[in-house]
């Protein structure tokens, strides 16, 4: 009996000294007999305080450019929309409300321009995906120096648009001009470019088009890569040729990547301003002699730079901003029923 409670005592000693003996070894292991920082220690704070304010320190910069540089201004812009506002005095503003916006409805103007943008907009959206798409099934087979031919289709794309707008004002000149030439050829009279409503559009809109074709194409040689290669072959051994397996299988697989260039290009198209500014020469900033061609990017330009009211303007850049907001309305619907579908 004696011996047996020895044999506890000794045991519950050696337990005892166990823990004792942890904070020795824990002290030779992390070196010279120093302690590891405890949970209260400073380098444990600082690390917790790394970990969690490190992600927020790296975004920080977009978010205040974005903030200097986007949220501001656009904000500021609103503030104007509000006000009646002079470029030639600025510290002058009086409230109006929302009588900027009332006299937007109201003129002529405003409402041509919108039917300008949105008329050019199909133009140039339509033949010019139309065609990328065209482009980028061709690239998308194995052809000798691929990787120059979709060099060359983002030239126009890297290409200054005053240099692209320039080249395409002597194209279409009145006097001298290629396609008046080759009009002549035809037995077709010479077109007055730039005076008549419906040659002046599409000459803007070949400028869009010869500069984003390329970029849409090779936007869509990506996603056709991305194709699973047994879809192709499974359309095949059912007896589909090249068009039947463009029509059932490239263009469907293809949807939401059409929707995006759709979506992308309407914004461009709402936001047309360099194209038809420089194919008008000193009646750019009008669009035309009669406006025929005036964009809603034209339109706010000549009312807040040339003519100086600030706050019509403003109204015009959020009215723009919120055509934008729609576009991206309608997108997220299709969108999602697109995925309900499949």
């Amino acid at each position: 009996m004696t011996s047996s409670k020895q044999a506890l005592a000794q045991s519950a000693s050696s337990a005892d000294a166990a823990p004792g003996s942890q904070p020795g070894a824990a002290r030779r292991a992390h070196g010279r007999g120093t302690p590891p920082p405890g949970p209260d220690s400073w380098r444990s704070r600082l690390y917790r305080w790394d970990m969690k304010a490190s992600p927020y320190a790296f975004i920080a910069p977009f978010f205040i450019f974005f903030g200097a540089f986007g949220l501001v201004p656009l904000l500021y812009t609103a503030w104007y929309s509000l006000h009646n506002v002079q470029l030639s005095n600025l510290d002058q503003q009086t409230w109006v409300g929302l009588d900027n916006y009332k006299n937007l409805m109201s003129s002529d103007f405003f409402w041509g321009a919108l039917q300008n943008t949105f008329t050019i907009g199909v133009i140039s959206t339509v033949p010019q995906l139309i065609m990328a798409i065209g482009i980028a099934h061709l690239l998308n087979y194995k052809l000798r120096g691929s990787t120059m031919w979709r060099v060359v289709m983002l030239t126009p794309y890297a290409t200054s648009v005053a240099a692209a707008t320039l080249v395409f004002v002597l194209l279409y000149s009145w006097d001298g001009g290629m396609i008046n030439w080759l009009l002549g050829f035809v037995g077709v009279d010479p077109v007055n470019w730039r005076e008549s409503t419906w040659g002046s559009q599409f000459a803007v809109s070949s400028i869009v088009i010869w500069r984003w074709t390329g970029y849409n194409a090779l936007i869509y040689l990506a996603a056709m890569q991305a194709i699973p290669s047994d879809l192709y072959e499974s359309a095949a051994l059912d007896g589909a040729g090249r068009w039947q397996q463009f029509r059932h299988v490239t263009i469907p697989m293809l949807r939401p990547t059409i929707l995006f260039t759709v979506v992308v290009s309407t914004i461009g198209a709402t936001q047309l301003f360099g194209e038809p500014l420089l194919f008008g020469g000193a009646s750019g900033s009008k669009g035309g002699s009669e406006h025929q061609y005036q964009t809603l990017g034209l339109y706010m330009y000549d009312q807040g730079w040339i003519i100086g009211n600030l706050g019509k303007a403003s109204a015009i850049a959020w009215t723009m901003f919120l055509i934008l907001l729609i576009v991206a309305a309608v997108n997220l619907l299709i969108t999602r029923r697109l995925r309900k579908s499949q």
